[in-house]
């Protein structure tokens, strides 16, 4: 198959960064969007990506993109949903947060609340309220994995039990139309299945990038979760189960135009 330049650099950019937009995409190449989603179109015809709401995403089941990339993608959209779950956590309260981009947006969020005990396997978020003296810190042992600082295996597994907290955030790396909640390593799914089981009130928080993409791990399904948190949920099955499951669903963009078909 023959790819122009742009198209190869296009292709680079969203294996490197997890999805492209045209916006940005247009800006970079100094090219107009009717160019660049005719390039989208072209690459997803062959199946070197897949299309999304106004650009494009990289293709993969089996392994999760780069932290750093991670970290980038729906950063906005992040930030607003962390600060939606910190609403939800009240002051003089105990919790989980997971190993997690998405997270890590909670654990920042929470700097103002007082009187606190976190139980963390994620290194980024002990490193950052540990500077808070109104929160009490503490951190799972295990294997400590290079590609994010998550704490994953069976010691892991076997702390996360020790506790009984009233909440837990956790976050997922896909999302199917049948409410499972996908992950790629299993070791930290064993932990996420720990942590579950262990709280009383669970919320997940997740962009809704994270319908687009699948991985080969089941973590649990959306009626084990009390609270969704997320930008906005695009599939309305999806929105039924949830409604059937008496899942709270919060949606930090849902007042945001959403025209059907792509931009």
């Amino acid at each position: 198959m023959f790819l122009t330049s742009r198209q190869s650099e296009i292709v680079e950019l969203a294996k490197s960064h997890g999805r492209v937009l045209v916006e940005e995409l247009a800006g970079r190449f100094a090219v107009s969007p009717q160019t660049i989603r005719k390039d989208l179109n072209d690459l997803c015809d062959q199946r070197l990506l897949n299309r999304i709401h106004g650009g494009a995403t990289f293709p993969s089941s089996t392994e999760n993109m780069q932290y750093e990339a991670r970290r980038q993608i729906a950063a906005q959209e992040k930030q607003a949903i962390g600060l939606a779950a910190a609403r939800l956590i009240p002051n003089n309260a105990s919790l989980f947060i997971n190993i997690g981009t998405t997270t890590e947006a909670v654990g920042e969020a929470l700097v103002d609340h007082h009187e606190m005990m976190v139980i963390t396997n994620n290194i980024n978020v002990a490193n950052r309220l540990r500077l808070l003296p109104a929160m009490e810190v503490v951190i799972a042992g295990g294997v400590v994995r290079a590609s994010d600082g998550g704490i994953v295996g069976e010691a892991a597994v076997d702390f996360i039990r020790q506790f009984k907290v009233d909440f837990a955030v956790i976050g997922t790396s896909a999302i199917d139309a049948d409410g499972a909640l996908l992950d790629f390593d299993f070791r930290e799914v064993k932990v996420a299945q720990a942590i579950i089981a262990n709280a009383r009130h669970v919320i997940l928080v997740a962009d809704s990038t994270k319908f687009e993409r699948t991985a080969p791990v089941r973590i649990a399904q959306i009626s084990q979760v009390h609270s969704f948190i997320t930008d906005h949920c695009p599939l309305p099955s999806f929105r039924r189960i949830c409604a059937d499951n008496n899942v709270e669903l919060i949606e930090t963009d849902a007042a945001a135009d959403r025209s059907e078909g792509f931009i």
